[in-house]
């Protein structure tokens, strides 16, 4: 079995389907509302449990019930847990889905992040085949760097430029991920940027495309689908695969969530 770790944050969310983004000054009605554990690696880690793999989850939650509810929760999905428990609370979020399958987000709080110096069981990162980070602090990222393959996201922002990486994914419509790739590109040895329906491409020590994998349903909610991709990615470069078959692996969970509502 593939050993995957994921160092990263955490959002406990309200998903909401509503009927259409409200107007100003509108009343709408939600239906079929549901709180989970989300954010980059709130999304992740399930997504590498159901895939198989043996999942570890560095990441810092509130001491509080959503912290709570979220660690039980994805303990529950099989992922096994290492939490540095904070004072300040669980970062929150609402997410409105519409029927289209898009998502709009509004956070509560701020992003808590794993720090290299947490009392955690870091060690356990040298045995494992492949990283994939979101957030932390420096510390962090070089804790992550023991691992043989360190694949990360964007938003974990400036630290992504203390040390190199193997790969860096993002999404090509989000100016915001655009904008911090950019910054930390170049020490990536790859960078992989999703096109939704058109696949997408990456580039630096090899380059190529990728084409999108075809939904195995109707589509419903956009949220978590580059978390998606980024993890299964993550795990085919792990468990050996080449950059185009780990692409494709990341595309077919991409296409999974798509047809998801909320988190997985």
């Amino acid at each position: 079995m593939t050993r995957v770790a994921v160092v990263g944050h955490v959002e406990w969310v309200d998903f909401l389907p509503v009927p259409g983004f409200p107007r100003r000054g509108e009343v709408i009605h939600a239906e079929g509302a549901a709180q989970r554990a989300g954010g980059g690696g709130g999304v992740a880690a399930p997504v590498l449990a159901e895939l198989g793999a043996e999942v570890d989850f560095f990441c810092a939650l509130g001491d509080d019930g959503p912290g709570r509810a979220a660690q039980a929760q994805l303990k529950g999905r099989g992922v096994r847990m290492h939490v540095a428990w904070r004072e300040e609370p669980t970062r929150r979020a609402v997410t409105l889905l519409e029927p289209s399958g898009e998502r709009t987000i509004v956070t509560l709080g701020e992003r808590l992040e794993p720090r290299g110096s947490d009392d955690l069981d870091w060690d356990l990162l040298r045995e494992v085949d492949s990283v994939y980070f979101t957030a932390g602090d420096a510390g962090a990222l070089e804790r992550a760097r023991q691992a043989r393959i360190v694949v990360a996201s964007p938003r974990a922002r400036d630290v992504l430029e203390t040390c190199e990486i193997d790969a860096l994914v993002f999404s090509e419509s989000d100016p915001d991920e655009s904008a911090w790739a950019r910054r930390a590109g170049p020490h990536a040895r790859l960078l992989l940027a999703t096109e939704g329906e058109r696949g997408g491409r990456w580039w630096g020590e090899s380059e190529g495309r990728w084409t999108a994998a075809k939904l195995p349903g109707a589509p419903r909610d956009s949220y978590g689908c580059g978390d998606s991709f980024a993890a299964a990615f993550t795990l085919g470069l792990g468990s050996g695969q080449s950059v185009a078959d780990a692409a494709a692996l990341g595309a077919q969970a991409g296409a999974l969530a798509l047809t998801r509502s909320g988190a997985p």
